[in-house]
């Protein structure tokens, strides 16, 4: 683990600050990781935003096909993909003026932490708010 990418100023700011949440994967699946992390953001407060080549509408949220469609501000792209396909999106978070990405536990892609925070967009990588949450007793 690189304590760059889960600076604790970085976490503290997206899990404490953060109010719109772009979910990159998240799909009406409620058995995968993306669906519940949704669930737990939502009852922490945040709003998400479900974006899905089908774009569907989940816990109640409007989905998006890209995070180009979105059309307002989005806080934290919150990543849910393989760490092959993620690096793009961390270039498409960058792109839309997210202020913060955040890739899941396992999800690690060195090339796009570099870029993404040499843009000046804080990054957070392997972990997942949940676990950053219980961390905080």
């Amino acid at each position: 683990m690189s304590t760059t990418w889960q600076d604790p100023e970085a976490v503290r700011q997206m899990l404490d600050d953060a109010q719109t949440w772009a979910i990159v994967g998240l799909s009406t699946d409620t058995g995968r990781t993306a669906y519940s992390i949704a669930a737990l953001l939502q009852e922490r407060g945040k709003r998400i935003v479900p974006i899905h080549p089908s774009a569907p509408t989940v816990l109640g949220e409007q989905g998006y096909a890209t995070l180009a469609d979105i059309p307002f501000d989005i806080d934290v792209v919150d990543v849910f993909r393989r760490s092959e396909a993620a690096g793009e999106f961390a270039d498409q978070a960058v792109a839309i003026g997210a202020r913060g990405v955040w890739f899941q536990l396992g999800v690690v892609d060195e090339d796009a932490f570099e870029r993404t925070t040499a843009a000046g967009v804080p990054m957070v990588m392997d972990t997942c708010p949940a676990i950053e949450w219980r961390r905080r007793g």
